[in-house]
């Protein structure tokens, strides 16, 4: 009879092994499954064409970390942001008369070449507000995959 307890005792011992690795399984697959939720892009902020008298809203209107395209006239080239990742910067001018500054990451995405007061650029990026108009960046892919990713043309070629 003793022998029977231990092998009973050794069956409910594998059961019990059983039922915890389970639970863990089943706690890890949730674990993944809500992680790769939490790396979906959100794209349920459609764009807005800023650069459209007709469609775009007013100024006042604009929203910080909203998706943005448009198309606007280089006013000026400025130097390199060199300070963590590198930026090419550039302030655009929209049809509207409104300025912004493009902040284009050239590590993540080339640079433009020989971008000059005067070119026509256009552009689809994140809109963030300031005192000077604002900053168009996110104009490059995301090599994580979490955010939308963004581009500039100029000449007929995009770079994202």
């Amino acid at each position: 009879m003793d022998r029977v307890l231990v092998v009973n005792f050794r069956w409910a011992n594998k059961e019990y092994n059983m039922q915890k690795t389970l639970i863990v399984l089943i706690f890890v697959a949730a674990a993944v499954y809500l992680y790769d939720e939490a790396q979906q892009v959100d794209t349920s902020t459609p764009a807005i064409f800023v650069d459209s008298t007709a469609l775009a809203p007013a100024d006042e209107q604009w929203r910080a970390g909203q998706q943005v395209e448009g198309r606007g006239m280089v006013m000026r080239v400025l130097s390199d942001d060199n300070e963590g990742s590198r930026h090419q910067r550039f302030i655009l001018e929209l049809s509207s008369g409104r300025t912004v500054l493009v902040a284009h990451n050239i590590d993540l995405a080339p640079r433009i070449p020989g971008l000059e007061s005067g070119d026509s650029v256009s552009f689809y990026g994140e809109y963030e507000t300031n005192d000077r108009g604002g900053v168009i960046h996110w104009t490059h892919h995301d090599p994580q995959g979490r955010h939308v990713d963004g581009w500039l043309e100029h000449k007929g070629r995009r770079y994202k």
